[in-house]
């Protein structure tokens, strides 16, 4: 009987497990030192990602892109889940010569995470 009791606490005692939002949250809070969801901010070292699912690569005006980008850009590449998720993977293998430092998102369950929060705005 002590050990239900004991097992029974500890389910109770243990944290609620996250929403998809909370893990869209966590999983975009280290790319917020370069980058903005709020359309009108600017200047930040990282294009704005505001709308970013569905858009063209690179086509934000105000950004200096690198030319592996640049070049994306010009092939017509937009911005996909599925293009996204494997950027986020490992950014540098999709596009070698990319500036951006992000070595990628190694947890898939991460990466899912931040690819659905970055996809719907309702979920800011």
């Amino acid at each position: 009987m002590k050990s239900f009791a004991f097992l029974l606490l500890s389910c109770l005692l243990l944290p609620a497990p996250a929403t998809a939002e909370e893990d869209g949250v966590r999983a975009f809070s280290p790319c917020r030192a370069c980058h903005s969801l709020d359309p009108a901010e600017r200047g930040l070292p990282g294009p704005n990602l505001s709308g970013l699912i569905g858009r063209a690569v690179a086509d934000d005006a105000e950004f200096d892109y690198s030319p592996v980008l640049r070049k994306a850009r010009d092939e017509g590449l937009r911005w996909d889940r599925k293009r996204l998720e494997t950027f986020l993977a490992d950014p540098a293998a999709m596009f070698p010569g990319l500036w951006m430092s992000m070595r990628g998102i190694e947890d898939a369950t991460e990466r899912q995470a931040l690819v659905r929060f970055l996809a719907d705005p309702s979920s800011r």
